[in-house]
């Protein structure tokens, strides 16, 4: 098996706002747009940026609705996005390897 590299990060996931994103969701069934707005402490558009990418990629679905006669956006992983995402993790884990540790 191959050292850890740093190089096996993958971009469309560790940036700070989808990284946040696709850590949220990771414990959510799902998540409206102003709940990951109000918890990553990020702007509407700049959300609606990260989101794109992260749906282009496969990562997540967003849905769109009416409940109420108010919008309401939801988002989900979906497989792939989850099988991503543990890859990331288990990429960013070895990479860090016992850093942390006394």
């Amino acid at each position: 098996m191959s050292e850890p590299s740093i190089d096996n990060i993958r971009d469309i996931i560790h940036v700070r706002v989808r990284l946040g994103v696709m850590a949220y969701l990771a414990n959510a069934e799902v998540a409206s747009f102003t709940e990951l707005k109000t918890a990553l402490n990020v702007t509407q558009g700049n959300l609606s940026i990260q989101m794109r990418k992260l749906e282009e990629e496969g990562y997540i679905n967003i849905d769109k609705s009416i409940v109420g006669r108010k919008p309401l956006t939801t988002i989900r992983m979906t497989k792939s996005g989850r099988t991503a995402f543990a890859a990331y993790i288990d990429v960013l884990s070895g990479v860090l390897g016992g850093a942390f540790k006394g």
